[in-house]
């Protein structure tokens, strides 16, 4: 429910918050997703976003329906009601049968085709067919070119959501293309992030033991499709020209990985370290870094380097972290970052293409003036994303899927 600003002529139509609590009632809202302490992008969102709801006190304590991989067990916050096995059908129904029960009256649903067990996440169907409340979802990974069995899953998730969320403009045209009966329903509230301030790199740099370096990072939950070797092969010719560069690459391997490839890909990235001869100019931060411990990593990096090989890509966190914090971006022009690059608050690179990662940031690194450009240009645009304003943006949408 939105309520407009007055002037004084208006003022005795101005509801006080007591006033509408007492005539609405406080709302509780359940959040179907991965969440702490599992580590995943997923999982880390939903925290974010449910930790800036409970801040604003507008709704009842939220609850979470956590959605366990196979063999997981995981200590919750009190705020998890209810686990849903991945691979359980049985768990799902289960699941809508508490919510139907229960004094919760809107459902929230992150939905990544992995997340949910059967072909292409089909289990999510069974939880969503059954529930009685309304639902909004919000998509984390969008297909352009949808085969057959995916799009009939998602073709279902649409139809059984009142609204279904994107994070970038750009999935707005995908969904509208793809899906019948979407454009009613289709609202784009964009990837939060943290609000800190705009700060000078080279205090942070310094408070870190990093004086007199030049920092280039990439960070996430680590897989192949970082693309991190294009961004090490880009090295050499930087080192020729900035020898105190030194590129963090900050993140563990990604669980789901470990569990069937094990630490081959960082240990590739390793070895090609070694074989380049950059030792002294790549660290691995190899370790899940508290939110705290990232921002000042964040604050103290010159260039922030995202160069993911999927160019279908609609929701990226470490984009949304690195506008908060004001930086220099480069990144490949998946989805999310075909929209900030528009923008022009990051510079394009080509994607699995060394040499074009190499002449975007010696540009940066060669040209102060524009590097101030782009940050400044970052902080900025990453106003509106802020996690307190995209909270409020979420709450009037649970309001309005009430018919309040």
């Amino acid at each position: 429910m939105l309520i407009p600003p007055v002037d004084k002529m208006m003022e005795k139509y101005v509801i006080d918050e007591a006033t509408l609590t007492k005539v609405l009632g406080k709302k509780r809202v359940a959040f179907v997703s991965t969440y702490p302490p599992r580590e995943c992008g997923i999982a880390t969102y939903t925290k974010d976003l449910v930790d800036a709801i409970i801040r604003l006190r507008v709704l009842r304590p939220p609850a979470v329906i956590a959605i366990n991989d196979k063999g997981g067990h995981y200590n919750y916050q009190r705020m998890v009601k209810f686990q849903i096995e991945q691979e359980d059908i049985e768990t799902y129904r289960e699941a809508a049968e508490y919510v139907n029960d229960s004094d919760i009256d809107v459902v929230h649903l992150q939905h990544e085709f992995g997340l949910f067990g059967g072909v292409w996440g089909e289990n999510i169907i069974s939880f969503l067919e059954r529930l009685e409340k309304p639902i909004i979802t919000t998509l984390h990974t969008l297909l352009p070119e949808p085969n057959l069995e995916s799009k009939k899953i998602m073709e279902k998730i649409i139809q059984r959501s009142d609204y279904v969320i994107v994070i970038a403009r750009t999935g707005i045209p995908i969904l509208e293309n793809s899906y019948r009966q979407v454009y009613d329903k289709i609202q784009c509230i964009p990837h939060g992030a943290p609000n800190v301030p705009f700060v000078n790199s080279e205090v942070l740099r310094r408070r870190l033991g990093l004086r007199n370096r030049i920092i280039l990072s990439t960070f996430g939950l680590i897989n192949r499709g970082k693309g991190i070797e294009y961004g090490i092969r880009s090295l050499p010719p930087i080192v020729k020209d900035h020898p105190g560069i030194l590129y963090l690459i900050i993140g563990e391997t990604h669980p789901e990985v470990r569990k069937y490839e094990g630490e081959t890909y960082r240990k590739e990235l390793v070895e090609l370290v070694d074989s380049l001869g950059l030792g002294k100019n790549v660290r691995f931060e190899n370790r899940f870094l508290r939110k705290s411990e990232l921002i000042r990593y964040l604050q103290a990096t010159e260039v922030y380097l995202i160069p993911y090989t999927n160019k279908d890509q609609i929701s990226s966190g470490t984009l949304a972290y690195a506008l908060s914090t004001g930086k220099a971006i480069v990144s490949t022009p998946f989805l999310h970052a075909k929209e900030v690059i528009s923008e022009g608050c990051a510079m394009e690179c080509k994607f699995r293409d060394p040499e074009s990662i190499t002449n975007c940031i010696n540009t940066l690194l060669n040209n102060e003036d524009m590097k101030t450009d782009f940050e400044e240009k970052a902080y900025r645009y990453s106003r509106n994303m802020i996690w307190s304003n995209i909270a409020m943006e979420h709450i009037n949408l649970f309001y309005k899927a009430l018919g309040i």
